[in-house]
This record gives C-alpha cells, structure tokens and sequence, in this order.
C-alpha cells in the first residue's frame, strides 16, 4: 500500500511542475511599435520654397539725347519688363570718366551682369578685366569692342549690326537714282560729287558706313570724287552746322551721305534754309537708323533712304543674353532665338526707301 501511494505522489508531483512551466512568448506583431520607442508626432509640414532672386542689370548708355539709343534704350526696357528683370539705366553723357563711374558702382553694387554701350571702343578691355575680375558677365552693344579685348573672356558678347551692310545699302540707293535721274549729274562732268558727314571719330559705324558707301557706287561702275568730309558726333545741330558750312565752300554738291538718320535730318534742315526741297531744286540725302523722324522724312520726300537698324531686336537681344548669363546658362541660338556668330549676334539692317516706309510704321 505504501508503494502505491508513494507512486502516486511522484505522479502528482511532476504533472504540478508542468503545469507552472512558463508558455512561449507570442511573436511580436510586426505593426506593433517597439517599447521604447518615442512617442508618434506629426511631421512638419515642408516650408514653400524660396522665390528666385530678382536679377538686376547695369545698363550703361553712351548718351541719352541720341535719337536712336533711346529707342534701343526703351526696348530694352520692355523686354525687362517682360522677362522679369531690373535694369539700373544710367547716361554717361558721351563722356568715358562718367561712365567708368558708372561701371564702377554696378560693380560694387554686385549687379548680375552689365550691358554697355561703350563712349569710346578702346576703353571696353578695362570694363571686361573689372568685369572679369568680379566674375559679372557683360554684354556690349551698338560700339563694337576691338576683337583683342573680345577675347579677353568667355563671358563677353557683342550685339550690333555690321555697319558695312548699312554703307552698301546707300551706295547702292545712290547708283539706282543717279543712273534713273540725268539731272543728278548738276554740272554733266559724268561724275557723283559727294560729301559725307561722319558720327564720331574712330566709331566702327562711323568708318565702315563711310567707306563702303563709295565703294557701292565704285563697284557699280560709278566716277566719284569726294568734295567735302567731317564729322558731326551723331548730332542732328552739328549736322545742320556741317552741311551750312559744305554749301558755303563748294556748289558743286550732288549728294549727302550721313552716317544716322539725326546728322541727315540736320543736312536737309541746311538744304531747305538754300531752298532746296521746293520746285525742282533736290539733293539726294541719305541716312542710317530708320529712326521714326527719318521714316518721316522719307515719306515727305526729304531724305532719299535709310537703313533699319533694328533697335528693337538689338535691345530685346541685350536683355535676353544678360539675364541668361545671370542665370548661369551657355547663351545658344535656340535659347536666345537669335543666331549667334561665338560672342556676336547680328541683327540684319533692312534697307527702307519710300517704296517701303510704310511697312516700317
């Protein structure tokens, strides 16, 4: 008996120590959190990003009392307009100290880039080392730098017209009336007596308008001599002055070739004081720019031809190449939609004659 109860102790010993044993853990649930971590917060909402800066151009203008450079000047400022940008206009009063001046405080300004029509085309390699130096890119227009200052940096463009194409489309206008008009030769010596009246010494416009006026004219065939030349600074009272002046010492004048449409328009002023204009008493006078007064003229018969130059695509291609190169872009022809010819672009003169003022209006 005592062995059977002995046995059954045992038994009930051991099933209550399997019964205490621990159970298995539950695997953790894989969307449960870990318990120590940090408590859930919301996360913060992103801030809007910041808005670009505002790009802002340093535009040095030669002189502001020029006919033509205020219609390129107030372009440029519709294209500012356009893109966004601000452009910081300053006159330099056709002197090269206050534009250096002028240069100068854009500079320590830090503007984005700069764009200068240069006074005087040989001191364009002191703005571009300034420029360089500040790491300011610039865009020169209507007075073209030397090529060697050109050079002196990637990040210097030019914008402009070849002042060749404007002097060809006078000789050729001259060659057309002279051969279709007897009475232009006045003395019947079978030769076009000319005087030119140039813009500003050592101007590219200025040379190249003048030379290639007359070898239009040689290259068609025609005798020339030259009567009379100086110059009259792009001024219309100078070129008043200056053709009063011809009248006075020559009366053998048979036409007038003027480097702009404002030195023309103050040629005819002195033609008309000599009665000229009226009855059958005519000179031809030729001008560049087709600026609104010039188109005038023409239509009124009293300037022969000009030659757009176009002031609006120049000053919208100025304002287009600084704020690309503000931006840090490579300026191409299909980001500029201009062609480009390396650091130039040329805008195409047009040559415009009463048969096609009107579409110039």
């Amino acid at each position: 008996m005592k062995k059977i109860l002995s046995a059954l102790l045992v038994v009930m010993i051991v099933l209550s120590l399997g019964a205490c044993g621990s159970e298995p853990a539950a695997a953790p649930s894989e969307t449960a959190p870990a318990a120590d971590a940090a408590p859930s917060e919301e996360a913060p909402a992103e801030e809007p990003a910041a808005a670009p800066a505002q790009i802002t151009i340093g535009a040095s203008i030669r002189k502001y009392d020029d006919t033509y450079l205020t219609e390129q000047r107030n372009n440029m400022k519709i294209k500012g307009d356009e893109l966004g940008v601000t452009i910081d206009f300053t006159d330099s009063k056709a002197d090269q100290t206050t534009q250096n001046n002028n240069i100068d405080m854009y500079i320590t300004k830090e503007y984005n880039a700069l764009a200068i029509n240069m006074q005087e085309r040989s001191a364009a390699d002191v703005v571009i080392e300034k420029a360089k130096n500040a790491n300011i890119p610039v865009v020169f227009f209507n007075t073209e730098p030397f090529e060697e200052a050109m050079a002196m940096w990637d990040k210097v463009y030019y914008v402009g017209a070849k002042a060749e194409e404007s002097g060809l489309m006078q000789g050729k206008a001259m060659v057309d009336y002279w051969n279709s008009h007897p009475e232009a030769d006045k003395n019947g010596d079978g030769i076009v007596q000319y005087v030119i009246i140039m813009g500003e010494p050592g101007h590219q416009d200025a040379e190249l308008r003048s030379e290639y006026c007359v070898k239009a004219m040689t290259d068609a065939g025609l005798q020339v001599e030259e009567v009379a030349k100086d110059t009259a600074m792009w001024d219309h009272v100078k070129g008043q002055d200056k053709m009063a002046t011809f009248l006075a010492a020559h009366d053998n004048i048979e036409a007038v070739f003027c480097n702009n449409d404002d030195m023309a328009l103050g040629a005819i002023e002195a033609l008309k004081a000599q009665g000229y204009f009226t009855g059958d008493k005519y000179m031809p006078v030729f001008g560049v720019d087709a600026t609104e007064p010039g188109k005038e003229a023409i239509i009124e018969g009293t300037m022969l031809a000009t030659s757009l130059n176009d002031a609006k695509n120049q000053g919208f291609a100025v304002v287009q190449l600084c704020d690309l190169l503000a931006k840090g872009e490579t300026p191409t022809s299909e980001n500029l939609g201009y062609e480009m010819d390396g650091q130039y672009v040329w805008i195409p003169y047009v040559a415009v004659s009463k048969e096609n003022v009107d579409q110039f209006s």
